[in-house]
C-alpha cells in the first residue's frame, strides 16, 4: 500500500491524546524542540483518557477485598471490574482466569512456575527474553527463527511429533516481535499446538496495544501483556487463560489475600487451604491503580475501534518504510521479508554508523526518542545481523565508541498516540544524519553513547 492510498485510511482515526505529547526538550545545538517519543515498543506514553480515569480514582482509594469501609467496599468493586473489563478485551472464554501481575515478564514467570511436572516446553529463539528465559525448571527445546510464517508452522510441528515421551506440553509465541514488529501466525500455531496435545501461551506485550486479541478467537491457552505497553502507566500486567493448571499449582506468592483459611495444627504446624480463584496468585495488597488503569486503557482502545486505529497505524508504516527506503544506507530487519504484515515497531542498522551513535544524534540534535541495542532479544538479534550465536551482547549498547561496528541496532516504534509529524521528524533527521553526518562529538560512558561535552 502506498502512502498516498495509506493516507485515506488515516482520516478514519486521529491520533489518540496522551500524556507527554507537548513536551519540549532541550538540544545539544541549542535551543528546544518538542519530544518525539518513538519507543513505544520499550513504555508507551499514557492515554490522558487513563490518567483522567486515575485521577479522579485516587481521593477514593483505598485496600480491597477486606475492609468494611465504604472507600474499601468502592475500591473493591471496581479492581474486580477491572478484571471484568480485561476479560472482555480479550475475549476470554467461560472458565478463564484473569490475573493481575507485575508484567509481562512477572505474568509469564507465574505459568513458568504452574507447569505441570515433566511439563516440556517450545519456545523460538527470536522470543523476548521475557517469553524465552522463565521455563528454567521445565525441559525446554529452542527452535531456530524461521524464514517464513508457514515455515514457522512446520518448525514447531516437527518438533512436537518429535517429543518423547508423550507428556504436557506447552508453546511459547509472540504475537508481534518487539524487533521487526512482524505478526506471527498465532491461530496457526495454536492449531498446530493443540493438534499434538500441546498448550499454548502468546506473548501479547506487542500485538495487543495494536490489534484486537481474543483468547477465544486465536484458541491460546494463555495471553500474557503489560500495561506499560498498553498506555497504561504504573507497574501491572496480566496473565489471562485456562485456570486448571493455575488453581493446582501452589501459589506464585504465599501471603493474605491467597490463602483462604489458615490454622495451626496440633502438632505447632500450620494448614492453610488456597482460593482456587485469580486470588490464589495475587497475594499481597494489589496493585489496584495499575490494574484500573489497564482497564481503562482497553476500555478506550476498544471504543476507538481497533480497524480505525490499524489503518492509521498502516500510513504510519508505510511513511517510515518509504522514508528509510531512499536511504540506501539504511537495512530494515526482518524475518518474513519486506511485505510481512507487521506493527509499528522497525529495527535498521545504518552503514558506517554505530548504532548506538546514531541513536544518540537523534535524541541530542533532533530531540527524537529510539532505542538502540539487542532488545532483549539476544538470539534474534544475532540471527538478523548475521553476527556469530556465541557473541557477546547486552539489551543496551555495548561499549563501541562513534563510528565502531557495535553488535546493536536502531528501534523505532509508535502507536496510537503518535502524531505525523514526529514520523516526518524522523524520517528527515535519518536522511540529514547519513547525509551530512552528526553536528557534534560523541563519546562512550557507561556503556552509552552521549554528546561530548567537555570543550
Amino acid at each position: 500500500m502506498s502512502v498516498s492510498t495509506a493516507a485515506a485510511d488515516r482520516s478514519v482515526c486521529a491520533s489518540l491524546p496522551v500524556l507527554g505529547r507537548d513536551v519540549t526538550v532541550p538540544l545539544v545545538t541549542g535551543g528546544e524542540v518538542t519530544y518525539a517519543a518513538l519507543d513505544y515498543a520499550a513504555s508507551a506514553p499514557a492515554l490522558q483518557r487513563v490518567w483522567d480515569d486515575v485521577a479522579a480514582y485516587a481521593p477514593y482509594y483505598g485496600s480491597v477485598h477486606r475492609g468494611a469501609g465504604y472507600l474499601s467496599q468502592l475500591s473493591t468493586d471496581l479492581f474486580e471490574n477491572a478484571r471484568r473489563t480485561v476479560a472482555g478485551f480479550l475475549g476470554c472464554r467461560d472458565g478463564d482466569q484473569v490475573v493481575f501481575t507485575r508484567s509481562t515478564t512477572d505474568s509469564l514467570n507465574l505459568l513458568a512456575a504452574a507447569l505441570p511436572a515433566d511439563c516440556q516446553v517450545f519456545v523460538f529463539e527470536t522470543e523476548h527474553h521475557a517469553s524465552l528465559l522463565p521455563w528454567r525448571n521445565a525441559r525446554v527445546t529452542y527452535l531456530d527463527a524461521p524464514s517464513s510464517p508457514r515455515q514457522a508452522v512446520e518448525t514447531l510441528e516437527r518438533a512436537l511429533a518429535d517429543r518423547e515421551p508423550y507428556g504436557p506440553a506447552l508453546v511459547c509465541v509472540t504475537g508481534a516481535s518487539n524487533v521487526t514488529g512482524e505478526l506471527w501466525p498465532v491461530r496457526e500455531l495454536a492449531a498446530a499446538a493443540h493438534a499434538h496435545g500441546a498448550r499454548i501461551v502468546l506473548d501479547a506485550a506487542q500485538l495487543a496495544p495494536h490489534h484486537p486479541v481474543s483468547v477465544r478467537d486465536l484458541d491460546v491457552d494463555w495471553v500474557a501483556f503489560s500495561g506499560h505497553k498498553l498506555y497504561a502507566p504504573f507497574g501491572s500486567g496480566v496473565l489471562a487463560g485456562r485456570s486448571d493448571w493455575l488453581r493446582e499449582a501452589d501459589p506464585y506468592l504465599a501471603g493474605g489475600g491467597a490463602s483462604r483459611k489458615v490454622a495451626r495444627r496440633t502438632d505447632g504446624g500450620v494448614d492453610v487451604e488456597w482460593h482456587e480463584s485469580a486470588a490464589r496468585h495475587e497475594a499481597g495488597s494489589p496493585n489496584v491503580i495499575g490494574a484500573y488503569a489497564i482497564a481503562s486503557a482497553c476500555a478506550a482502545l476498544t471504543e476507538a475501534g481497533f480497524d480505525n486505529l490499524v489503518a492509521r497505524e498502516r500510513y504510519l508504516i508505510e511513511k517510515v518504510r518509504t522514508g528509510l527506503a531512499e536511504v540506501p544506507a539504511v537495512r530494515i530487519l526482518s524475518l518474513f521479508g519486506d511485505d510481512a504484515p507487521r506493527v509499528g515497531v522497525l529495527s535498521f542498522v545504518v552503514e558506517g554508523w554505530n548504532s548506538s551513535h546514531f541513536a544518540a544524534a537523534l535524541s541530542a540534535e533532533y530531540g527524537i526518542g529510539v532505542r538502540d541495542g539487542l532488545f532483549c532479544a539476544h538470539p534474534l538479534l544475532r540471527t538478523l545481523l548475521g553476527s556469530d550465536p556465541q557473541t557477546q551482547g547486552e539489551c543496551g549498547a555495548p561499549e563501541a565508541a562513534p563510528g565502531e561496528k557495535s553488535l546493536n541496532a536502531i528501534r523505532v516504534s509508535f502507536g496510537a498516540g503518535t502524531p505525523d509529524e514526529h514520523v516526518d521528524r524522523f524520517v528527515s533527521a535519518v536522511k540529514e544524519l547519513v547525509q551530512d553526518g552528526a553536528r557534534w562529538n560523541y563519546r562512550t560512558e557507561d556503556g552509552r553513547c552521549v554528546p561530548d561535552t567537555s570543550a
